[in-house]
């Protein structure tokens, strides 16, 4: 009864923040086209591809974009509380922002930090577990995530939802009202009880993929991204959907898509010669397996998140790494108020136990065993660095945030070791 009381009580007080800071920024949104992206993977690069596409703002877990600036999200947040999202989205209606495109989580929307925000299109990419600890279950976590297009029925004169139709989950998201839906997804994969339904689908055809990105058609449109892998083609499709939906045509779409350089720490080379060193935020089993079929490691360094977040996934994570790379480190991420070699031990003993032509180290600082991969590397290579992508803190035990970067800690590295 206790905890039931007190899960009530503080539901009602992330609510009374949400309402104060609607109140207090004078609910900014409302003079805005606010797009929501949701889902486990892709929201990032998706929400980036969106803001490009459209020349609009943005808020994502690598960067904040108002008007023309754009920096770094420093939060460790990918949805900054109430009074932050609304300030946001103030300055990008005070810079002359016509479009906000605001990467929306679980655990945000459940703390209602997107109350008294208009959003106008609802975005899904994809559901796999993930945050199970805070939500309580699966079912749970999918709840969360189709609030926001529960919160379209309030703007049904132009409402937009669009959906992943290659997601087993597709259904679940396609049941809730919206004026307008889009669908999208790879013909090869097309389900064939959305043939006759009415919406817009947007299916990629004749899809090739190789080391300089992808290319596409639709409606016998040319698209070529610079963006690796076959996931991203689906986040270039579900940033296509809305350019559609907004009025643009496919032609103008397109050559805005040629344009886009990446997403910080997503997929990001830090040095492709002799050996390439990559960077990127894959922490769920589901994008780390996507990200090492599409470029395939040589030597992967990894961890996982602490502070109680989705222990299940650990083992399962050092099991994908050992399948995959001929070295697996396993180190330090975020270890917040757990003790890290615990951490470590778990996602080891999944890829020691899959381990049979892998060999697996076990460095407890994030920085030697970053170190350790460089230095082990040879010409022609790859060496993939997961879990913090940009993120510039290493969050540890009490609170404490260590300035960090990937990219900073491998350039510096590199030049130690005179590669």
């Amino acid at each position: 009864m206790y905890k039931f009381f007190l899960k009530k009580a503080i539901n009602i007080y992330h609510l009374v923040l949400a309402v104060l800071a609607g109140f207090y920024y004078r609910f900014p949104s409302r003079k805005l086209i606010v797009i929501g992206i949701t889902g486990t993977n892709g929201k990032t690069t998706t929400t980036h591809l969106i803001s490009h596409i459209i020349d609009g703002g943005h808020i994502s877990s690598a960067t904040f974009k108002i008007g023309k600036g754009e920096i770094i999200n420093k939060m460790k947040m990918t949805m900054p509380g109430r009074f932050k999202l609304q300030k946001l989205l103030g300055q990008m209606l005070d810079a002359g922002c016509k479009y906000a495109v605001i990467e929306t989580t679980s655990e945000g929307l459940a703390q209602h930090r997107a109350w008294g925000i208009d959003f106008k299109m609802a975005v899904f990419t994809n559901l796999s577990p993930e945050h199970l600890e805070s939500h309580g279950s699966f079912e749970n976590y999918k709840k969360a995530k189709a609030i926001l297009f529960k919160k379209l029925d309030r703007n049904k004169s132009d409402s937009v939802s669009i959906v992943n139709l290659d997601d087993k989950h597709a259904d679940f998201f396609l049941k809730f009202k919206a004026q307008k839906k889009y669908g999208y997804g790879l013909n090869k994969f097309q389900n064939k009880q959305y043939q006759n339904t009415l919406f817009k689908k947007v299916i990629a055809q004749d899809l090739q993929l190789d080391q300089s990105g992808a290319e596409f058609k639709i409606d016998n449109i040319n698209f070529k991204i610079n963006l690796l892998g076959e996931f991203n083609v689906y986040n270039a499709l579900a940033a296509i959907c809305v350019g559609l939906s907004l009025g643009m045509n496919l032609v103008d779409i397109s050559r805005a898509l040629k344009t886009f350089k990446g997403v910080p720490g997503r997929i990001e080379f830090v040095q492709k010669q002799p050996f390439a060193v990559i960077v990127d935020y894959a922490h769920t089993p589901e994008a780390l397996e996507k990200l090492y079929q599409t470029i395939k490691p040589t030597i992967a360094v990894l961890g996982a998140c602490g502070g109680g977040r989705d222990k299940a996934k650990r083992p399962i994570l050092g099991k994908i790494a050992a399948q995959y790379s001929d070295l697996v480190i396993i180190t330090n991420e975020d270890p917040y108020d757990e003790d890290p070699r615990e951490i470590i031990n778990q996602v080891a003993s999944g890829a020691i136990n899959s381990a049979e032509k892998c060999r697996v180290l076990k460095i407890l600082d994030r920085k030697l065993g970053i170190k350790k991969a460089l230095s082990m590397a040879r010409p022609g290579d790859v060496v993939i660095i997961t879990g913090k992508g940009c993120e510039p803190w290493l969050c540890a035990a009490r609170g404490k945030k260590i300035p960090w970067d990937d990219r900073k800690i491998i350039r510096q590295e590199l030049q130690s070791l005179n590669l």
